[in-house]
């Protein structure tokens, strides 16, 4: 089980039991405390909670008991789930195919077995979650989109306000190049000190999400692991996109002589 904490340890003559979050969350069942638990034929017992574990698939919580704990008090040896760890090198093909076989020779239809990996499963729940955040990438692509055309915008309406600016630094000596060079630049830096508080509020959104939104809607908690592989080669890519799209925007407005600007001055 994946463990959150340390193990209580067991009183003796006691029935451990291993809760997941959502029972501590619900049912106060905290690790050190008993629980009541209803028995199929109607009676109670009462466990002892040794630890807690994350289970991500049933958010009203869980019990889990020792098979012969299990056993023990109701008398049901019936499986209807088992996790299995193979040898090195073993073939899980042909191990599958034997536990057909044998259920077979037991009068049960092997067939009806169902078999999964771990790297299924994993597999499965990735494409689920992806499924479910597909809204999300499609909603960040519109974003820098909507972002890119603002810096667009701006840049040029900058560059034609600032004409008379310019022309001025083409009196000095200043090439149309060094110019949009200058314009390029502001648009570098005002894009990355827009990466940057946008990453600082993703974070910020992020923490408040998996602290606070999991466990009081889900009650189970995770683990906050941040990609900054990823998350910064975001930022770079963004920085140059802005920084491309600032120095285009100001080509495109400066596209006649900007020394001409001064004239209406003159």
């Amino acid at each position: 089980l994946p463990l959150v904490g340390d193990l209580v340890a067991l009183p003796a003559g006691e029935t451990a039991a291993y809760v997941s979050e959502a029972m501590v969350m619900l049912y106060g069942a905290e690790p050190g405390s008993h629980l009541a638990l209803p028995l199929p034929d109607g009676r109670h017992t009462r466990v002892f909670v040794r630890g807690v574990w994350r289970d991500y698939a049933r958010q009203h919580g869980a019990v889990v008991l020792a098979a012969d704990d299990w056993q023990r008090l109701t008398g049901d040896t019936r499986i209807n789930d088992a996790a299995l760890w193979l040898q090195p090198g073993a073939d899980a093909a042909a191990v599958q195919r034997d536990l057909r076989e044998l259920a077979g020779q037991h009068g049960m239809n092997g067939e009806l077995l169902e078999f999964a990996s771990s790297g299924e499963i994993r597999a499965l729940s990735l494409r689920i979650f992806d499924r479910s955040f597909a809204v999300t990438y499609w909603l960040q692509g519109v974003a820098i989109a909507i972002g890119l055309f603002g810096i667009a915008a701006s840049f040029s309406a900058q560059v034609l306000a600032r004409r008379k600016e310019f022309g001025l630094l083409a009196h000095l000596g200043l090439t149309r190049r060094q110019v949009l060079t200058v314009v390029s630049a502001e648009g570098a830096v005002w894009t990355a000190a827009g990466a940057l508080l946008g990453l600082g509020l993703g974070i910020a959104v992020s923490v408040v999400l998996v602290k606070v939104v999991n466990p009081q809607s889900f009650h189970w908690t995770m683990e906050l692991l941040l990609p900054w592989p990823r998350l910064a080669a975001l930022c770079a890519a963004v920085i140059a996109a802005g920084t491309l799209t600032a120095g285009l925007a100001a080509r495109r407005a400066a596209g006649r002589d900007m020394a001409l600007a001064v004239k209406e001055d003159w």
